[in-house]
């Protein structure tokens, strides 16, 4: 005797060999024997074999129309043998029986199982609902396979136009678009980046970089919402001094600027002048709401994302020519440039000239101060004591100029012109770190930021302090040792038009000139969230502003035809190329020691991917030393 069974949801066959009334031992069709409960037992037959029943009634089952079964059968709870036998007009022979429990099964929409080989129809609501959404689910089956057609063949489907972003950036693999996408992939064999730029979704390489940021961090646009005004102080007393600030030619959030002024004695009294938007409206304003939510001006070669309106940036901003609200931190320095003492003082400022780095290095540099030879310019004679104060200043930190051999870039965008990588042309411009326009205005914003976070210390007042101890920098609410500045304590406080930590830290410390209660007092919850938030979003917009340098080295490299280029060795297959700021993985490079020099070949470059094939040429004769290379700073734009 054969029987049909039902095992782990599956239906089988087997032969009886021995029945126990209440368990049976039964070998399957597929020649294994088991022990079998009674009950698991649907079905009892004699012929034909038990290999060859559910062949039949699959057969069977595929002519059996599910609705007219669900329209015949009754309301209550039924057997599918009872079914069968109404559906054949008769006794049912095994395979036809079998063939009704297949259809029944397979058909879960209209017939609900109650046990084994037992059913009951769907009400007819349920069904409804069921059939409605097993036809819109056809639907959307139809609508991701025409999709797909349409991106395989090179158009992009309106449906996909309007989720462009989403598709690019953060794909929902839930969506039916994002499944076209991906069946499309799968036939084609591209990457969804390299279909969707085949369809023209990616029309422009650097939009692509930057539209993932924007829809990472600013998914609602870089506009600013309404804000009330800021309202500085109308009563605060002017500096007599001329201040002049040293940036770069393109810096329009200008925070710092210097003044000095001669002492009888020989001595002289010095000032560092910062921008104070935090006189004009507090943490709950406005404004002090959308300082906090940017956290930070967003930087990139050629553009920049502010984080305060461009209104309130310019009435701030320590521009020539204008009387600006400003935190002074003045120090009273000896003949011999030992720093006797300082003060800090709230006041109107008035900024006499906005000194630039390219009018100012050729004139002033580590030569023409070595050989005394610097030219006559405005604010020369300051800019020389100041220099000398901030050799001092450098030594009494227990450092030294160790960086002259290191190159920093600038990277300058002229979008006004086109070039066949996308509109847009680059030019990167090598200068050395660590000239003496740098050291002086590192030197003085070090003594600022230290000052002051000494004095919110001091008082009690907590503030965002950047703390290094065993070569491990971090944020801290509490003042703490930075042992690579070597300082007792170090509070960003000089960049308030663009760090959202500086105007926090700005805010403190005027309560404390003022006497009034800090806004973030002792255990400040707002504080420890807000410091949380500037370490990550600050290191995520770092991270952006590398990543987008490198995209433009790219550009370069392609802009200016270049084939062979040379390079220093950082570690195993990695270089650093000597005339950008490139770093990259070199293929068939043997074993080098660090700072060898190298000459590349430059392959395929792809800009979507930010990526560029280097090939390894020969060894130059080396021509400088290995501490050229400075190998963290390096492998960490390579990360």
């Amino acid at each position: 005797m054969n029987i049909l069974f039902e095992e782990e949801g599956a239906f089988k066959t087997g032969v009886i060999v021995a029945d126990n009334d209440s368990a049976l031992q039964v070998d399957t069709a597929s020649g294994k024997r088991i022990k079998l409960k009674a009950a698991h037992v649907l079905l009892r037959f004699a012929a034909p074999g038990a290999a060859e029943l559910l062949s039949q009634a699959q057969t069977l089952a595929e002519d059996i129309d599910a609705e007219f079964l669900w329209e015949v059968c009754g309301e209550a709870e039924f057997g599918f043998a009872e079914l069968a036998a109404e559906y054949v007009g008769g006794k049912p022979a095994p395979a036809e029986a079998a063939a009704v429990l297949l259809r029944l099964h397979s058909a879960p929409i209209y017939f609900h199982r109650k046990g084994r080989g037992r059913f009951r129809k769907a009400p007819p609501d349920i069904l409804k609902a069921a059939l409605a959404g097993l036809e819109k689910k056809r639907q959307q089956a139809l609508a991701i396979e025409g999709m797909a057609e349409t991106l395989k063949a090179g158009r992009l489907p309106p449906a996909c136009s309007s989720l462009l972003a989403e598709l690019l950036y953060q794909p929902d693999r839930n969506r039916p678009e994002t499944k076209a996408l991906e069946a499309a992939c799968a036939e084609t064999g591209e990457s969804p980046l390299s279909l969707l730029a085949r369809c023209g979704a990616i029309p422009a390489t650097h939009d692509f970089h930057l539209g993932r940021f924007l829809f990472e961090h600013f998914r609602t646009g870089t506009g600013f919402p309404d804000f009330a005004a800021a309202v500085d102080p109308a009563d605060l007393p002017c500096a007599p001094v001329r201040a002049f600030s040293i940036d770069d030619a393109h810096t329009t959030e200008i925070d710092d600027a210097f003044s000095l002024a001669a002492r009888p004695d020989g001595g002289m009294r010095v000032g560092i002048h910062i921008a104070a938007p935090g006189l004009g409206f507090g943490p709950d304003s406005d404004l002090g709401r959308i300082a906090r939510s940017r956290l930070s001006t967003v930087y990139m070669p050629g553009r920049k994302i502010t984080m305060l309106p461009e209104t309130v940036i310019g009435a701030h901003t320590l521009s020539a020519g204008q009387d600006v609200p400003a935190l002074s931190l003045y120090l009273d320095v000896a003949p011999d440039l030992r720093v006797l003492g300082h003060e800090t003082k709230i006041e109107h400022v008035p900024v006499a000239a906005n000194l630039r780095h390219h009018d100012l290095e050729p004139l002033f540099n580590a030569q023409t101060l070595a050989e005394g030879t610097v030219p006559e310019f405005p604010f020369r004679a300051e800019l020389v004591r100041l220099w000398a104060l901030a050799g001092v200043l450098e030594a009494g930190r227990g450092q030294s100029a160790t960086n002259q051999t290191r190159k920093d870039y600038q990277f300058r965008v002229d979008w006004d012109m086109d070039t066949p990588q996308g509109r847009g042309r680059i030019a990167i411009e090598e200068r050395p770190r660590g000239s003496p326009l740098d050291t002086l205005v590192a030197e003085l914003m070090i003594v600022a930021n230290s000052t002051w976070g000494a004095l919110l210390r001091d008082a009690g007042i907590p503030a965002l302090y950047r703390a290094q101890t065993a070569g491990k920098a971090r944020m801290s609410t509490v003042a703490a040792p930075h042992e690579g500045l070597g300082v007792e304590c170090y509070a960003w406080s000089t960049s308030p038009l663009r760090r959202f930590a500086d105007l926090a830290n700005q805010w403190q410390l005027v309560a404390l000139l003022r006497n009034e209660k800090p806004p973030y007092p002792p255990k400040s919850v707002e504080l420890m969230a807000a410091l949380r938030d500037f370490e990550l979003t600050y290191a995520s917009y770092a991270e952006f502003q590398r990543a987008m340098e490198r995209y433009w080295c790219l550009r370069w490299l392609l802009q200016e035809s270049v084939t062979e280029t040379t390079a220093r060795v950082l570690k195993e297959n990695i270089v650093r190329l000597d005339d950008i700021p490139l770093v990259g993985k070199v293929s068939g490079m043997p074993t080098l020691e660090r700072g060898t020099p190298i000459r590349l070949q430059v392959g395929q470059i792809d800009l979507l991917a930010a990526d560029a094939s280097l090939g390894f040429i020969e060894v130059l004769a080396t021509d400088r030393p290995d501490g050229a290379i400075d190998t963290a700073e390096a492998e960490a734009a390579a990360e």
